[in-house]
């Protein structure tokens, strides 16, 4: 596969801060990548160096086969469009806003109205052209500004925490909006988080920058399925436990939790440990299960978040769990808040921090 977009040994300094620090990276053609870090790591300057918005301080930058330079920076930035966090919405209608963009590239008025129809149909808020986009809500307003980006069409598509602070509906259409155009028109996505569940689910690959240095590159269950303590130390893990660990003769250890919980974990491990077990990785059934998993728990739920076609669960087991489950499954088992449930997890499912 080839790369579209290269950086090599690229520094970024403002003033006596360092924003980015000697970062390398590749980006491939046709794949959704994601840089995950958390408030401060560098993402947002990282994004502006790639869009040709801003310069290194030091180290290279390539794309499409070219060095970014002086004389041809002008040129890159047109085959890239940036989409901030905080939204620029113009006091105007929604095809206006969408149209700007198309209107500095000198784009036909036929062309203008098709590609403003089609970037609306993509977010889903085909109709919209006469709509005031001040009176939008958030979560409109920001695929307002997706769908301005995406009528570009342009090779390299750059998202700065895209879905932040977004209602489930709109979040669920945005996601559903980066991979379709990755899909369907071959656009070259780079996305920066800190939401993990989007790093694993949506990208091909996940570059973790720390402190404006990359940490670690690689397949999303690579990264995220066995968590490095620099992972570890901004993430907002869940089903995390702590206690003392004893080594049993299978292999495995057990683990004694607060208030009568024991976990059975695939490691050899004694003393004090901490682990977590994903959301994802935890079955949810109404009756027992005939499984090998060496953990199960009976509850009853406290928490139901609706998150489009996931539902995440809290359920009190005498130790509170976080699960996640499809809406389908949900719907088919009727749960609801009270209802009784058993969870059931491998004991490879439990990972050490």
């Amino acid at each position: 596969m080839k790369w579209l977009m290269k950086l090599k040994d690229v520094t970024k300094c403002y003033g006596e801060i360092t924003a980015l620090d000697g970062a390398s990276l590749e980006i491939m053609e046709n794949e959704i990548f994601t840089v995950l870090g958390p408030n401060g790591s560098g993402k947002t300057t990282m994004l502006k160096i790639m869009a040709s918005i801003d310069e290194p301080t030091s180290g290279e930058v390539f794309f499409d086969g070219n060095i970014i330079n002086n004389s041809n920076r002008s040129q890159a930035r047109k085959k890239s469009t940036m989409v901030f966090q905080k939204t620029t919405i113009f006091n105007t209608t929604v095809y206006k806003n969408i149209a700007y963009g198309l209107k500095l590239r000198g784009y036909s008025k036929k062309e203008t109205e098709e590609k403003v129809k089609e970037a609306l149909s993509l977010v889903k808020l085909a109709g919209y052209e006469k709509r005031l986009a001040k009176k939008l809500s958030g979560g409109e307003q920001q695929r307002v500004s997706l769908a301005r980006a995406l009528a570009l069409n342009t090779k390299l598509l750059l998202l700065d925490e895209p879905t932040a602070n977004l209602d489930p509906k709109n979040v669920s259409i945005i996601e559903e909006t980066i991979s379709r155009v990755n899909r369907d028109f071959n656009t070259t996505v780079v996305m920066a988080t800190h939401n993990l569940f989007q790093a694993e689910t949506l990208t091909n690959r996940v570059a973790l920058l720390l402190g404006g240095k990359m940490a670690q590159v690689g397949a999303p269950q690579e990264i995220l399925r066995g968590p490095s303590i620099n992972l570890a130390s901004f993430a907002r893990l869940e089903n995390v436990f702590s206690g003392n660990s004893k080594i049993l003769r299978e292999g495995t250890s057990v683990i004694a939790v607060d208030d009568g919980v024991e976990i059975e974990a695939a490691l050899k491990k004694s003393g004090k440990v901490t682990v977590f077990v994903r959301p994802e990785d935890i079955i949810v059934s109404k009756k027992t299960m005939s499984s090998s998993a060496r953990n199960v728990f009976e509850g009853k739920i406290v928490e139901v978040s609706d998150f489009g076609p996931v539902v995440k669960l809290r359920v009190d087991a005498g130790k509170e769990f976080v699960v996640q489950i499809t809406k389908r499954s949900f719907v088919e088992m009727r749960l609801n808040v009270g209802s009784t449930v058993f969870l059931t997890f491998k004991a490879s499912s439990v990972h050490l921090i």
